[in-house]
């Protein structure tokens, strides 16, 4: 049966969220979440490029030869990394640096080109737009999850934007932070809590 649109874009909230349903995307999410400004920040610029690149493969779906389709994809999704790439240098330089080679990588995210393949070529604008947005708002919503979990427990900080956050300390003065959880090791131990969580709460 088909899904309605509401139902397209809600499924990447819950049931098809990218780290921890499909375990796509691993790699910037291991590598930027140290905090919660890092995750939002790398989520919402593969939200843009999610988006961009569904619209605009479903709308050429029926043009683009069978043949060719994968470069074809790269292509447009490479498009739309440049342009966000270019936005970030503008008005967000430190946390476009903050970010590195993150950002043009997203070119060869599984997430993105595993959306255009299984569902933008095959389906029509709206449908598209909306898997699109919802795969984007969840991961987006999973790195900032697990950059607030790094960073409340590694730096006892939560820095949601710029100066916007709080600090531990002034309502703990006893905590301690575990400096490993922002560090490499600290990555893979909060993913996998987070994983065992989800699945914990199941469907």
């Amino acid at each position: 049966m088909a899904k309605s649109i509401v139902q397209e874009f809600t499924k990447g909230l819950w049931q098809e969220i990218p780290p921890f349903r499909l375990v796509l995307g691993l790699c910037p999410t291991l590598g930027v979440t140290t905090s919660v400004e890092n995750g939002l920040g790398m989520g919402l610029a593969t939200t843009f490029v999610l988006a961009g690149s569904n619209i605009l493969i479903s709308l050429l779906r029926n043009i683009i030869p069978a043949k060719v389709r994968i470069a074809c994809f790269i292509i447009i999704i490479a498009t739309f990394v440049i342009i966000v790439e270019h936005l970030m240098q503008a008005y967000t330089y430190q946390l476009f640096q903050t970010l590195g080679v993150f950002i043009p990588l997203i070119v060869v995210n599984c997430i993105v080109l595993g959306r255009a393949e299984a569902f933008a070529s095959k389906n029509g604008i709206l449908p598209s737009t909306a898997d699109g947005l919802g795969i984007g708002v969840g991961y987006t919503l999973s790195l900032g999850a697990l950059g607030a979990v790094r960073e409340i427990l590694g730096n006892g900080t939560l820095t949601i934007w710029g100066d916007l956050g709080f600090n531990l300390a002034s309502v703990f003065p006893s905590f301690q932070p575990f400096t490993f959880m922002v560090q490499a090791p600290g990555a893979f131990i909060g993913l996998g809590l987070m994983l065992c969580a989800i699945n914990a709460i199941g469907d």
